[in-house]
């Protein structure tokens, strides 16, 4: 089933300019990106964005960490779309991340792990929302 998922491509790797490699691994995987932009995430959108954590320890550096550079957001499509993104991504530890994907090639640490991707359907369409409207989204 042909669905779509969110990304966003972290200041890690914007940093150091793989957001075209991060794309063609993307893409090589069968997934297509219908939109896409380059932003520096605000505070409060990075605030919002990571809500879910925010009784974590982590969400103070998360929210600093995502708003230290820009990054890159998009919608995928593709053939379930959600799950075969994260697989393409790769394990969030980078030493357990399968050879090839996304996070094994150019995360540098746990919290430092170059992309991020929905975890659900759901999801993905309240990330998507937070950043793009319909008319934005290219299928």
């Amino acid at each position: 089933m042909t669905e779509r998922t969110f990304s966003i491509i972290k200041p890690d790797a914007t940093r150091r300019n793989l957001t075209g490699k991060v794309n063609a691994v993307i893409e090589d995987a069968g997934l297509r990106i219908v939109a896409q932009r380059r932003i520096r995430m605000t505070e409060d959108q990075a605030k919002k964005f990571y809500e879910v954590h925010a009784a974590r320890p982590f969400y103070g550096e998360l929210v600093e960490f995502m708003t230290s550079a820009p990054v890159v957001v998009q919608v995928l499509e593709g053939e379930n779309a959600v799950a075969r993104y994260r697989e393409v991504m790769g394990a969030t530890n980078p030493a357990d991340a399968a050879e090839g994907t996304i996070r094994k090639l150019y995360a540098e640490s746990v919290g430092e792990n170059s992309v991020h991707g929905s975890d659900s359907v759901e999801n993905a369409k309240i990330e998507i929302a937070q950043f793009f409207t319909d008319d934005q989204i290219v299928g």
